[in-house]
């Protein structure tokens, strides 16, 4: 079993300096515990998921061009998310709204070659089969 995601919860990408928190909108109206329940489509950029620090991926046009200025020296960017796609895979038992619940597993691609995971839930009461 894992716990549900929700509101708040922490997350992380692998070419990411900063940790950030997960936005979810209220708009199924389920809660797991207090906070509105994330489902695999909670993916948005800027909306549901924030910037997280310096981008490091020389896959990220800004970070290549940066790092091209700086006579091939890895030089970080701020990270500007681009998630096209949903979270995967989502729980295969529990939906909200006809769409598969976020639980703490899930991982999340990023076109620059990161992978967003969770790291905190946002919440410790709601598990999910």
């Amino acid at each position: 079993m894992s716990q549900q995601v929700c509101m708040g919860a922490l997350i992380r990408c692998s070419f990411g300096a900063a940790p950030g928190s997960l936005t979810v909108l209220p708009m199924h109206r389920v809660t797991a515990g207090t906070m509105p329940a994330a489902t695999i489509l909670d993916h948005a950029p800027l909306l549901n998921v924030p910037p997280l620090g310096l981008c490091s991926s020389p896959a990220n046009p800004m970070v290549a061009a940066a790092t091209a200025a700086a006579m091939g020296v890895l030089t970080p960017m701020p990270c500007i998310p681009a998630t096209p796609s949903p979270w995967v895979p989502g729980s295969p038992s529990v939906l909200i709204g006809d769409t598969p619940a976020l639980d703490q597993g899930c991982r999340l691609l990023c076109n620059w070659g990161g992978v967003i995971s969770i790291s905190a839930p946002g919440q410790c009461t709601v598990l999910l089969a």
